[in-house]
């Protein structure tokens, strides 16, 4: 018997990489900001064995890329279950401690339990939100011992697990464990603020502020400060001609939470959405007027970090890089990042359609096959009636909401994709409507069309673009998917995916021109909202980016792709 080909895949790397070894601590908390912060990030003991076995710590690691990654240090993916034992000795600096220790995580894949110096401090479920723990009473003077045990368990596909895949190829990608976000500490007063809630419109805004009774915001402005006084949680503050947040102003008002011996800074913006018509025709609206949101698909996937970007400057890089395209918005598709990418997001001027992270099983028959045919209407009260898999999903888009409402750039909630564990769209629609009534909601993108939802939201790939809104305001949110290998910065030499091949740049760019001048810009014109490309760049067999891989060369050329843009959003206002 011939033994089965593998695979062979090319070890591509980010410019980033070979400087991880001295990438600065940043702050891991844009909006909440202290003066105290301390990091665990970088050399980790480490070992990897089946559950209940002892760990042996006989390895290290480099936190905070996970396992699977090259930058890492392991460069291997486990097996479904397998423990993931991580081990860090430190000293905090004189000085440091005030009242109370915090200890932060910023995301371990999926389940994950927390020992200092050999005391358990909690759990947490879920792979990709932040989670703290106060760890005062167990913080020892001198050297302490901090151990994360964590195990995936990507197969049962409770818990949200977005596109990855133990066999991965094609739209499926490597699998991450263990921890992939920064590691840190920060110390506190007894009394502090604890979280933030800022809800802005285009006056001003209302601060709540969790932990602590009164206090002080000092606003800065283009006029000066403001100052309002915090009373029971909660400041009020009236901007007089308040500067509105778009893309092409993302002016941010930094502010200072002074309470009792806490003080905080942080910032919001002012910016409107909604939903009107314009000439009979129902459209999203930034700031009460039309607008077109000009996308990419950004499915955050690096080849040498996974999920992890070798220095968080790379968020920065692929902002930017996409505004030096003329886009103005970013689907992040079916991942939740870090806090400074959306921070990023914020004070450079990029919208964020951001997808809630799908759980429950896939099928190719039901999910990709029969309603790539056409087959779109379904009922999906019955569907993934799992009630632990309803309940893991529910409660992620609640802390999903929690996490980034406060993030001006976010514009936009995707609860389901292509009917991916998709089910009771209605019930999820309703909830998700209470959680956050000021942002717009695409209950199902791409089909299984429901009931209650903002937007319209098919996907196009596979013939031509014809979106004329009807009841509700349209955004086509996937298309394109064009695809060109480009030599020496391929991952997977051997098997290529995307969805209209071209081997030539010349080709490929007049293609990707002439699809949104015939198409979009005519669906503009009768009233599409938004348009979202697929992708930013290319992401391990797919090459269907306008950025390969390892974001060293651009496909496209900077000048035609901002003069379409251009074109894209004077059709807008039309």
């Amino acid at each position: 018997m011939k033994p089965l080909k593998q695979k062979r895949t090319v070890a591509l790397a980010t410019p980033e990489a070979m400087q991880v070894e001295r990438t600065p601590a940043i702050y891991p908390r844009p909006q909440l900001r202290r003066d105290s912060f301390f990091s665990l990030d970088g050399q980790w003991e480490f070992s990897a064995h089946p559950k209940g076995a002892p760990p042996t710590f006989d390895g290290r690691i480099r936190v905070p890329f996970p396992p699977e990654s090259a930058l890492s240090g392991i460069g291997r993916v486990f097996a479904d279950g397998t423990e993931l034992h991580y081990r860090r000795r430190f000293s905090l600096p004189s000085g440091f401690l005030r009242e109370r220790a915090i200890l932060h995580v910023g995301a371990a894949d999926q389940r994950a339990e927390v020992f200092l110096n050999g005391h358990s401090l909690g759990t947490h479920e879920g792979g990709y939100l932040p989670f703290s723990f106060d760890i005062t009473r167990h913080l020892r003077a001198g050297e302490n011992t901090l151990y994360i045990r964590v195990t995936d368990e990507l197969d049962k596909h409770i818990l949200p697990w977005g596109k990855q895949k133990h066999k991965r190829g094609g739209m499926w990608y490597t699998p991450v464990s263990g921890i992939w976000q920064s590691v840190w500490l920060e110390s506190v007063p007894e009394r502090y603020v604890r979280a933030l809630d800022i809800k802005a419109n285009g006056t001003g805004a209302v601060i709540r502020a969790e932990g602590v009774d009164e206090g002080m915001v000092i606003v800065t402005t283009p006029e000066g400060l403001t100052c309002e006084k915090l009373k029971n949680g909660v400041a009020h503050i009236s901007l007089h001609a308040p500067q509105l947040w778009s893309p092409e102003d993302p002016y941010l008002y930094q502010f200072k939470l002074i309470c009792g011996a806490d003080t905080v800074h942080s910032y919001f913006a002012c910016r409107t959405l909604s939903v009107g018509k314009v000439r009979g025709v129902p459209r999203l609206l930034l700031n009460g007027k039309p607008y077109f949101f000009h996308g990419l698909l950004d499915q955050g996937y690096f080849p040498d970090g996974i999920f992890t970007p070798a220095r968080p400057s790379r968020y920065e890089k692929d902002i930017l890089a996409a505004k030096s395209l003329g886009f103005n918005t970013l689907r992040k598709h079916i991942k939740i990042e870090p806090e400074q990418f959306y921070y990023d997001c914020d004070r450079l001027g990029m919208i964020v359609f951001q997808d809630m992270v799908n759980n429950g099983h896939y099928s190719f028959l039901r999910d990709t096959a029969l309603p790539t045919l056409g087959f779109k209407r379904r009922n999906d009260r019955r569907l993934h009636r799992d009630a632990a898999t309803r309940a893991a999903f529910l409660t992620a888009m609640e802390q999903t909401v929690t996490a980034l409402a406060n993030h001006p750039s976010v514009c936009y909630w995707t609860i389901f994709n292509e009917g991916w564990g998709q089910f009771d769209s209605t019930a999820a629609f309703e909830k998700l409507r209470a959680l956050d009534g000021t942002r717009f909601i695409d209950t199902a993108s791409g089909w299984f069309t429901p009931s209650q939802s903002d937007v319209d939201s098919p996907h196009v790939y596979f013939k031509p673009v014809k979106c004329r809104p009807k009841q509700r305001p349209m955004v086509l949110s996937e298309f394109g998917g064009y695809s060109l290998a480009v030599k020496d910065h391929i991952f997977n030499p051997d098997r290529v995916y995307g969805y209209r091949k071209f081997t030539d740049e010349k080709a490929f760019q007049t293609a990707l021109l002439a699809l949104y001048e015939d198409e979009i810009l005519p669906a503009v014109r009768a009233g599409l909202s938004g348009a979202i490309y697929t992708q930013l760049t290319d992401v391990e067999d797919e090459i269907n980016g306008l950025f390969t891989y390892d974001r060293k060369h651009c496909k496209v050329n900077a000048d035609a792709m901002r003069a379409l843009a251009e074109r894209l959003l004077e059709a807008a206002l039309e």
